[in-house]
């Protein structure tokens, strides 16, 4: 049944892969989920197009208030714009414009990490603590501090970029630009091709967690690959900010609790004067994005004249 404008709020959640989207009701509920490839093997614009076509396909069935998109990278959230954002290929694209434009409503655009762990602060894993660091590993590996019962953004919206922090020097090139960050080792592409190389056989990170779980011998020597790197950027983290609690989404949260303990003791051997955070899989998994858009426009309850934008034609994008 089609409900009517002001039970609902549309949420996205754009990823390296695949664009999340969800129809909220205002407590936040996740009322329909629905997904779509990026297509971003195919550049950047059809990254937007795949975005505005779900965006639009969901908004003409559920008739929402508002929508909310959550997109990874360096974001100007005032602006709107998306700066920077390389496994989407993005730089400089005004993406709240657009989906306002495509969907004649109020929109609001949040950093996927940061609305993951509002989502989880709220509703999932970090209920109760006021100061975790909440890490997702997927296609890129990003955090989100909640310090003090606050998102902390950074001087230039950049904050939490873990997945870039230098873990092995001579290791392999990263999208960014550098040798051996975090995300060359443990991120989704990173770890699916290594268990390639070593099989043989093509599968995706999702697959190969699952196969982790079930005791597959290469995708546990993966993980206990990937744990002593994943060690040493949260080390590195915990001394900077002491977080009481580490939340963790993506691959390693779907093997489950049991996966934590090598990466506690690996954590632990790499702390002198600190302490050891809990360490928890995120409680919301892939709604945690999307719930969080949706989240950052109940939160809001913006208005046409402060964030839409009237129609007019799409301007080419800087990418």
């Amino acid at each position: 049944m089609t409900r009517t404008a002001d039970e609902v709020v549309l949420a996205l959640d754009a990823g390296g892969s695949r664009i999340r989207a969800a129809v909220l009701g205002p407590d936040a509920s996740v009322l329909h989920r629905a997904s779509a490839a990026t297509g971003a093997e195919r550049g950047p614009d059809a990254v937007v197009e795949a975005l505005l076509e779900l965006a639009a396909g969901l908004a003409a069935q559920y008739r929402p208030v508002a929508a909310g998109i959550a997109v990874p990278g360096i974001i100007d959230q005032a602006a709107g714009i998306c700066t920077f954002a390389a496994n989407l290929g993005w730089r400089e694209v005004p993406i709240r414009q657009w989906a306002a434009e495509e969907l004649g409503i109020p929109v609001v655009l949040g950093h996927d990490v940061r609305a993951a762990a509002l989502a989880e602060a709220r509703l999932g894993a970090g209920r109760g603590c006021r100061s975790f660091l909440y890490v997702r590993m997927g296609t890129g590996i990003a955090a989100a501090l909640v310090l003090d019962g606050r998102i902390l953004v950074g001087g230039h919206g950049s904050a939490g970029e873990l997945g870039h922090l230098t873990v092995r020097p001579r290791g392999r090139l990263c999208a960014c630009g550098k040798r051996g960050c975090l995300e060359t080792v443990a991120s989704d592409p990173a770890l699916a091709g290594a268990y390639s190389r070593a099989t043989g056989e093509e599968v995706g990170a999702e697959e190969m967690w699952r196969r982790a779980q079930a005791g597959d011998d290469v995708a546990e020597w993966l993980w206990d690959r990937t744990v002593p790197a994943l060690a040493d950027g949260l080390a590195a983290a915990v001394t900077l900010f002491d977080p009481r609690r580490l939340v963790i989404g993506g691959g390693p949260a779907q093997v489950g609790r049991s996966c934590f303990e090598p990466l506690r003791a690996a954590l632990e051997k790499r702390l002198a004067f600190q302490t050891t955070p809990e360490i928890l899989p995120a409680g919301l998994g892939a709604d945690a994005g999307c719930v969080g858009a949706g989240l950052l426009v109940l939160d809001q309850r913006p208005t046409p004249a402060r964030l839409g934008a009237p129609p007019r034609p799409r301007p080419a994008a800087r990418l």
